[in-house]
C-alpha cells in the first residue's frame, strides 16, 4: 500500500532526525556476531541474518540503546530473546532492560537465553500484560523511569493499541523514546497512521517489515478526528 504523507497525523521531529542520524552511523559498525552463534541449528532461517543490516534491526536496536545511552531500557514481547540481547549490547554499566512476556523466557520455543543472562541483574523478565491497564498500571514505576521502549508484541494492531493507550495515562519521567516493530504489516498500518507521536519511518534502515521511531510527548498517542484514519 501506498500512501501519502500529505494528510499524516504527525512528523519527525529534530530529536528523532538527529537521534536517527547517530544510530544509523553506529549501526554500520556494530558486530553481533556473538549473539549469532547463539542461534547455530534454532531457526530455519541462516543464523547470520540476525546481524544483517539494514534488512533486519538487531544492529540498531543496540546502535540507539549505544547513543541513547538510557538508564533502563523496555521491551514488550521477549519471544527468543534475540532483541534482549541485542538490546544489552551496547547497554551503560548502570543499565537494566527490562523485558515482558506472557510466557516465561524458560517455556518459549527456540529461546535463546540463558539463566546466567539474568545473574548480574541487568537483564529482568517479567511475565504481564501490559495490554491490561492493571497489570500496567502495577508496573508504572518501572515504566515510568525507561529511556528507550521497543514494542515487538502481537503485530495485530489491537495489542499494540492497547498499550499505547495505556501508557497515555501514564506519568512518565523522562521523554522516553518508542520503537515499534513491523509497522509495515498489513495489521499494523493503521496503528502506526494513527499515532500522532513525532514519528519516523526507519524501515529502510531496520527491520524489514517495518521499523518505526517514535518520541514521548505526554499528549494523547490518538486523537479522535485522526486523519487518514480509513486505510
Amino acid at each position: 500500500m501506498l500512501f501519502s504523507e500529505d494528510d499524516a497525523s504527525s512528523w519527525p521531529s529534530e530529536r528523532l532526525l538527529d537521534l536517527s542520524l547517530d544510530a544509523i552511523h553506529c549501526a554500520r559498525q556494530l558486530d553481533l556476531r556473538d549473539i549469532v552463534q547463539r542461534l547455530q541449528g534454532r531457526f530455519s532461517f541462516p543464523d547470520c541474518t540476525i546481524n544483517l543490516w539494514p534488512g533486519e534491526h538487531y544492529r540498531l536496536l543496540a546502535a540507539l540503546v549505544h547513543v541513547l545511552r538510557p538508564k533502563s531500557v523496555l521491551e514488550i514481547g521477549t519471544a527468543e530473546g534475540i532483541s534482549a540481547l541485542a538490546l544489552l549490547r551496547q547497554l551503560p554499566p548502570e543499565g537494566q532492560v527490562i523485558t515482558f512476556d506472557v510466557v516465561p523466557w524458560q517455556q518459549y520455543p527456540r529461546s535463546c537465553l540463558t539463566a546466567r543472562d539474568f545473574h548480574s541483574g541487568r537483564l529482568r523478565q517479567i511475565v504481564a500484560d501490559l495490554g491490561d491497564p492493571h497489570q500496567c498500571a502495577e508496573y508504572l514505576d518501572i515504566l515510568s523511569n525507561s529511556g528507550l521502549i521497543f514494542i515487538d508484541a502481537a503485530k495485530d494492531g489491537v495489542l499494540e493499541r492497547k498499550i499505547l493507550e495505556n501508557f497515555s495515562t501514564m506519568p512518565f519521567e523522562t521523554r522516553p523514546i518508542l520503537l515499534l516493530d513491523d509497522i509495515r504489516m498489513w495489521s499494523m498500518l493503521k496503528t502506526w497512521r494513527q499515532m500522532q507521536l513525532p514519528k519516523l519511518d526507519l524501515t529502510s534502515f531496520g527491520h524489514w517489515c517495518g521499523t518505526g521511531l517514535c518520541e514521548w510527548t505526554g499528549l494523547p498517542v490518538f486523537g479522535s478526528n485522526d486523519k487518514g484514519r480509513d486505510q
